[in-house]
């Protein structure tokens, strides 16, 4: 019996993409979606640390345009850890499903949400037609 992480380290991206249709969601699928997360979610805690470290680490700038790029710079980096840290409990919602049998079927339809989808959007809950409504019904409800 081979282990979890030998199963999906050989398994790859064309393997899983060229994979029959009745193998969806199996054991070494859901093993190369686990580890996919776990290195997703590994390497968005690590941008948000660095982000972090370079906004709490100030250089010393005399130039005023000089401080006002560097504070520029430090609003972007905020945006951008704000985005990453609303990622991380979704990552860990994904790994939840994939303990829990349910990773990789659209939560309201209970349908396959596809290898492709997954691959470019590891925590994806919804099947892509499901999406597409429930962006069009938010967008119509905001205005």
């Amino acid at each position: 019996m081979q282990s979890e992480t030998t199963i999906s380290a050989t398994m790859s991206k064309e393997e899983l993409l060229n994979a029959p249709e009745s193998n969806y969601m199996n054991d070494e699928q859901h093993a190369f979606f686990r580890n996919l997360l776990v290195e997703l979610h590994d390497s968005t805690r690590e941008r948000i640390r660095e982000a972090k470290d370079e906004m709490l680490s100030p250089p010393d700038l005399s130039d005023e345009s000089d401080r006002a790029s560097w504070e520029e710079q430090c609003a972007l980096s905020m945006r951008i850890v704000d985005r990453e840290q609303i990622l991380l409990p979704k990552i860990q919602q994904a790994l939840e499903r994939i303990r829990h049998g349910e990773y990789g079927y659209c939560m309201e339809t209970g349908e396959p949400i596809g290898i492709p989808r997954l691959l470019l959007r590891p925590t994806a809950e919804y099947c892509a037609d499901v999406k597409v409504f429930k962006e069009m019904k938010e967008h119509i409800y905001r205005k």
